[in-house]
């Protein structure tokens, strides 16, 4: 399996998959890994590109290290890849933390490597409610999930995948295959990791990366995200981003990877044939 090596000496698993074409990355939710976007990334390299998509640290096939399990060492990681691939004018894919990930890779290490910006249900610019950021989410919704890590991560994943995840608890029409899936990658996941995770994805003020964003950024959001919601997170990052555009998809769930499948699908490709165009 491949695999790079990050500053710390951590391996990093990814993924290349396609025989040319401009390159794009792929970067995962929490607590999954690089299986959450093997149809997208098979769809892209069947349409003609290069599709890497990593597992983050203490996620899948990535060493499970005791530190570094903060957004400043994922966005790190993320360009010892795209260094160690020597990777140009790719377009950055972010879900949910992988959103996170991509952002503060652009406000750590700029845009030089970088033609574009997709944002999927992501958690920028900031989660967790402060006072200066009154729109936010209450410290308790992330220590109950932290409490579910700790106490029965199993459990948690389940009713994660059975009810906000994906909607299921909308009546949205989601196999037991991918629920079942949904589990299976967040058991692979590192329990320290898995843990850390929560913070960086939640308390990580990901505003002044957005204000570095200078390519051409697509924001996609569902209505109806129970995890990262709408007023949270893609609203306010599209507003954040100079020229952003902003696509919603009306009652859209958070895992849109697998239940807005063939729309995503259209839409990353259109926007990623664009930037050459």
């Amino acid at each position: 399996m491949p695999f790079v090596i990050a500053d710390d000496g951590a391996q990093i698993f990814y993924k290349d998959w396609g025989t040319g074409g401009t390159p794009v990355i792929l970067s995962h939710g929490w607590p999954l890994n690089a299986d959450a976007w093997d149809a997208a990334a098979l769809f892209l390299a069947a349409n003609g590109h290069r599709v890497i998509a990593h597992d983050r640290r203490g996620h899948g096939r990535s060493s499970q290290t005791w530190n570094g399990n903060e957004m400043d060492t994922y966005a790190d990681d993320l360009a010892c890849l795209i260094d160690f691939l020597d990777l140009t004018d790719v377009t950055l894919v972010g879900h949910s933390t992988g959103g996170g990930e991509a952002v503060h890779y652009i406000g750590r290490h700029g845009t030089a490597r970088v033609a574009g910006l997709v944002l999927v249900s992501a958690v920028p610019p900031l989660m967790l409610g402060s006072d200066d950021n009154p729109g936010g989410l209450p410290i308790e919704v992330f220590d109950g999930i932290r409490a579910g890590e700790s106490a029965d991560r199993s459990q948690l994943y389940r009713e994660l995948a059975d009810g906000p995840f994906f909607g299921n608890n909308r009546n949205n029409d989601v196999s037991q295959g991918v629920r079942d899936a949904f589990w299976l990658q967040s058991m692979a996941s590192g329990h320290r990791g898995a843990y850390e995770c929560i913070a960086a994805f939640s308390a990580t003020d990901f505003r002044p990366d957005l204000a570095k964003v200078d390519v051409p950024t697509l924001v996609i959001h569902g209505s109806d995200d129970q995890i990262v919601p709408f007023e949270v997170g893609g609203k306010r990052s599209a507003a954040a981003i100079d020229g952003a555009t902003l696509t919603v998809y009306e009652h859209g769930a958070h895992g849109l990877p697998d239940t807005e499948r063939d729309r995503l699908h259209t839409d990353l490709l259109a926007f990623v044939d664009s930037l050459t165009a």
